[in-house]
């Protein structure tokens, strides 16, 4: 079982803070604290942040063995040879510790907001999010590509470099039912969701599996809010949710694994998850101090997980 590190990507961009090195720093921070991978989350327009491709850059130059991932990236809102041109560089400099996860993007109106200031159609997201990774897969082969697929059309193209594995980075796929848990199974080599409830979990990741025929790695994608009182716990993660979505609390938290509440209460709750079959938990942290916070989580939640679920 794997633990990664969500960096604060959109919380500084919404408080004001735009200070790069902080991300690199956080990184290496999260790494000598046992961490065992950082992710960067994607949104230019809708929850405005750093570009995650370039941020994990900085950290791949900045770290050591970590894994490094997008949760999510939105590949709809790019065109694939680019996409893929910059992923297969990415994967080269962090010498393979690459991992890809990509998503649709969820209905809401600030999302075809997004689409739309992009020129793109949000309709077409799933189909393109489909085609883009077949594309990205033939590119990442080395050899010359000819495509002609529904949004994407191109004659004897060759990316270098190659990325640093056979066959490209894995892809991991967010989303919760039916439609979006079968392209998992069919396209995904890691599953990345963030079920409101463990139950959920288990009942979607055994569709997954019955599903796939095949491995497909079970991650989730948690925030956590963790404090010695747990209504200061519950007030925090309010402010920050509400600032982060610009939506009540109560709309996110019936979608998205959240949690507020003590250090304890908070590795009982991940380990509801673990039970459930999660391998690799990517922790998202409420908090507008993310040093103290991280160390926090290190000392006071990691090790609660890690005595009785990792290896």
């Amino acid at each position: 079982m794997k633990i990664g590190y969500l960096l604060p990507t959109r919380d500084q961009s919404a408080l004001g803070r735009h200070d790069m090195q902080i991300f690199a720093d956080l990184a290496q921070c999260a790494e000598a604290c046992g961490f065992d991978s950082i992710w960067a989350g994607d949104s230019p327009v809708t929850r405005p942040r750093a570009d995650p491709l370039i941020v994990l850059a900085a950290v791949a130059q900045a770290t050591e063995h970590v894994a490094l991932g997008t949760a999510v990236l939105l590949p709809a809102l790019r065109h694939p040879i680019l996409m893929a041109h910059q992923l297969a560089t990415l994967d080269r400099l962090s010498e393979g510790r690459l991992v890809v996860g990509m998503g649709g993007g969820f209905p809401t109106p600030a999302t075809r907001a997004q689409f739309a200031a992009m020129g793109i159609d949000f309709r077409t997201r799933t189909d393109r999010l489909v085609e883009t990774i077949d594309v990205m897969r033939q590119l990442w082969s080395g050899v010359e590509v000819t495509h002609c697929g529904a949004h994407f059309n191109f004659r004897d193209v060759r990316l270098a470099p190659p990325p640093t594995r056979l066959g490209g980075p894995p892809i991991w796929l967010a989303g919760s039912g039916g439609p979006a848990l079968r392209r998992v199974a069919e396209l995904a080599d890691g599953w990345l969701p963030y079920p409101v409830t463990a139950g959920a979990y288990a009942d979607e990741y055994q569709f997954i599996e019955q599903a796939a025929g095949r491995p497909v790695l079970p991650a989730l994608y948690a925030t956590l809010c963790v404090d010695d009182d747990p209504e200061l716990a519950h007030q925090r993660l309010r402010t920050s949710i509400e600032r982060y979505y610009r939506a009540p609390l109560e709309t996110i938290a019936s979608i998205q694994a959240l949690f507020s509440g003590t250090p304890g209460a908070a590795a009982e709750w991940l380990n509801d998850y673990v039970a459930a079959g999660a391998q690799h938990l990517v922790i998202r942290l409420v908090t507008d101090d993310p040093v103290t916070e991280l160390t926090t989580i290190a000392d006071r939640v990691l090790p609660r997980l890690t005595k009785e679920n990792r290896p």
